[in-house]
């Protein structure tokens, strides 16, 4: 999402898929709010989040790709308890985005569509891809890790915040405080980035290290309450890892949640292990849409299902052939023509070959 001025709202996708490349629209951030300084502008065209909850301890990490011309902003998060900052393993999504791969499979038809012999136009070696502090604010610790400088806050109330965030340098719009009520009256803390490239007047672009935060929780819960700010259409893309199948309670005021994937990861292995350890977990990953984000009421509250398993399945289709390509609708309709042949021929062989009939009559002279 673009804008000037306002808090830029992203949620990925892994998803996309994703969790896959998420380039247009832009996408808000659903557990936290972007926030540019006056001047400057930032965009946010992907954002990947992966959660691990062992019934205990939460962990989210997150990777951002930017763009725009800012060369700092701010990245608030509420968070139910003490969260520890580190920064992610670079290489956790691309493994979280194998292990959870369609499948593939081939679908033949019988006869000859557009590409297929003799529809086709390409006669080369028949190769083909796919297409492409103030008053009130406590700050309980302060790191540099990367491009990010981490204050992890407490608050008693929104006004209070809003006033760290500006004495430091950042704006911070009035819809915002509103939005952090919620977080205030339930006593939730407050993870606090600011972005800033490490060479002097670089611009905030491209694929930003990845972002850990821990935090205790006796529920899985996905803070989403401060993407109702988002003026355009938001879509929510997740990777779960739990000892079970998990699922949002309600769609908090979207549509309905989507699940892409559902499996039991037996070997986790790298970056994978490296976030849930190395025993087998299960793994769920969520899509949702926001098509209207004023409607977001709660953050997502995720409960253990039944834990069914489930990959979505990409075709190709084929023109069926045998005997090292021949087309089988051109075996059958040739062979079709030539039985009918033979047997024309047959009848007219048996026809030439049938004798005269007598009809006893003479000619008389």
């Amino acid at each position: 999402m673009r804008g000037t001025h306002r808090i830029l709202t992203t949620i990925a996708a892994l998803l996309a898929l994703q969790l896959g490349s998420l380039v247009a629209p832009a996408y808000a951030c659903g557990c936290g709010a972007m926030i540019p300084s006056r001047s400057e502008r930032i965009g946010v065209d992907r954002e990947e989040s992966a959660v691990r909850w062992d019934g205990r301890t939460e962990t989210v990490v997150m990777r951002f790709r930017v763009h725009g011309n800012a060369r700092h902003a701010a990245w608030i998060m509420p968070v139910p308890s003490r969260a520890g900052v580190t920064l992610g393993d670079p290489g956790l999504f691309d493994a979280l985005e194998r292990l959870t791969e369609p499948e593939q499979r081939d679908r033949f038809h019988f006869w000859p569509r557009d590409g297929d012999w003799p529809f086709d136009r390409d006669h080369g070696d028949g190769a083909g891809a796919p297409p492409p502090g103030a008053g009130g604010v406590g700050v309980v610790g302060r790191e540099r890790l990367g491009p990010f400088d981490v204050a992890r806050l407490t608050a008693t109330d929104p006004e209070a915040l809003g006033t760290w965030l500006r004495t430091n340098g950042f704006e911070l719009p009035d819809r915002l405080t509103g939005a952090l009520r919620p977080y205030v009256d339930r006593k939730w803390e407050y993870v606090a980035v600011r972005l800033a490239p490490q060479r002097k007047d670089a611009v905030l672009q491209g694929e930003l290290t990845p972002l850990r935060i821990t935090f205790a929780t006796p529920e899985l819960v996905y803070p989403m309450r401060l993407s109702r700010l988002a003026a355009t259409a938001q879509t929510l893309g997740l990777y779960i890892l739990a000892e079970h199948r998990m699922e949002p309670r309600s769609p908090i005021g979207g549509d309905r949640p989507e699940v892409t994937f559902a499996g039991r990861i037996e070997r986790p292995e790298g970056a994978v292990a490296g976030l849930a350890g190395e025993r087998p977990v299960h793994l769920t990953v969520l899509e949702q849409e926001f098509p209207n984000p004023a409607r977001i009421d709660d953050d997502h509250h995720l409960r253990v299902v039944a834990d069914t398993p489930y990959r979505r399945v990409e075709y190709t289709d084929r023109l069926l052939t045998v005997a090292g390509g021949i087309p089988v609708w051109l075996l059958t309709v040739g062979g079709g023509l030539l039985l009918a042949v033979v047997t024309a021929l047959l009848l007219v062989r048996a026809a030439r070959r049938r004798p005269a009939v007598d009809t006893g009559v003479r000619s008389v002279t």
